[in-house]
């Protein structure tokens, strides 16, 4: 009697062990659930609107600083850079050519900066409730398209300043280099602020990886001056496609290089997916180093 006992219990053990299910949480890009993004849309919109307008909260000039930065610095570089150094433009005048370069690439620099700090500044949050924290940068991206509205305007004044003549067709490529944009300055985001969560160093190091990147971006020079045999290297930068793009359509510089766009299409989107993935794999951890 005792051994058919347990010769049917070891059976029922096996039995149940065979049964037994192993649940493991995603990990990586299969971790992103776009049902719960969606059903978090409404606060990441409150994410994007709280940051417009803590943006311009108790400032002097209000939205006037997002004029002001890029048409100081278009005259800056204008002295520095057009008049002084006697850098080409490619027969457009040099504040024309400077502040569309600034267009764009104001977008990325800001976006990557706010991104990158965006999960230490909302500390308290991410300490207190659970949201996807993938909307946190996202949302500080969406700040950097207002001021490109007003800074847009500008431009516009520029142009009739001078009396210049653009290609309104080239227009039609702007989305194409916003995409491209974006898609870089939030998968380096993405990365950046994952990091910046382990290592702070990342708030002093980042600006100054900003301030130097400027000067391998065809912002203040156009690609053309780059020896061929190097020019490859600078097409590995996104924005150098996306810049060249906009002024090549837009202003008439020279014929749009399809290959340099294509390679930032590629590049942009290599950072974007390299960013989430790198995020969503450390997020787990945010709350317990934060």
């Amino acid at each position: 009697m005792a051994s058919n006992y347990l010769e049917k219990k070891g059976k029922r053990d096996r039995i149940k062990n065979t049964m037994k299910a192993i649940i493991k949480p995603k990990k990586g890009l299969a971790s992103l659930d776009f049902k719960e993004l969606w059903s978090y849309r409404e606060l990441f919109y409150f994410f994007a609107w709280r940051d417009i307008k803590l943006r311009y909260k108790q400032t002097m000039f209000g939205v006037t600083w997002a004029i002001m930065r890029p048409f100081i610095t278009m005259i800056v570089f204008t002295v520095v850079f057009g008049k002084l150094a006697a850098v080409p433009s490619d027969n457009i005048p040099y504040p024309i050519f400077v502040y569309a370069g600034l267009l764009l690439w104001n977008i990325f620099s800001n976006s990557l900066s706010h991104a990158s700090q965006s999960l230490v500044e909302n500390a308290n949050v991410i300490r207190k409730v659970y949201l996807p924290k993938v909307i946190i940068p996202a949302a500080s991206v969406i700040v950097t398209l207002v001021d490109f509205f007003f800074a847009a305007l500008v431009f516009i004044g520029i142009i009739v300043y001078y009396g210049f003549i653009p290609n309104l067709q080239g227009l039609l490529f702007l989305p194409l280099c916003l995409v491209i944009t974006i898609f870089s300055s939030l998968g380096l985001g993405w990365f950046f602020a994952a990091l910046n969560v382990r290592f702070r160093d990342v708030r002093y190091a980042l600006p100054f990886f900003i301030q130097l990147l400027i000067f391998v971006t065809p912002v203040i020079y156009p690609a053309s001056i780059v020896p061929k045999a190097y020019q490859w290297m600078l097409s590995l930068n996104p924005m150098t496609g996306a810049i060249e793009t906009f002024k090549a359509s837009f202003l008439g510089t020279s014929a749009i290089n399809w290959e340099s766009l294509g390679i930032s299409v590629v590049v942009s989107i290599v950072f974007l997916i390299f960013g989430l993935w790198y995020f969503l794999k450390t997020e787990k951890n945010f709350s317990d180093i934060i």
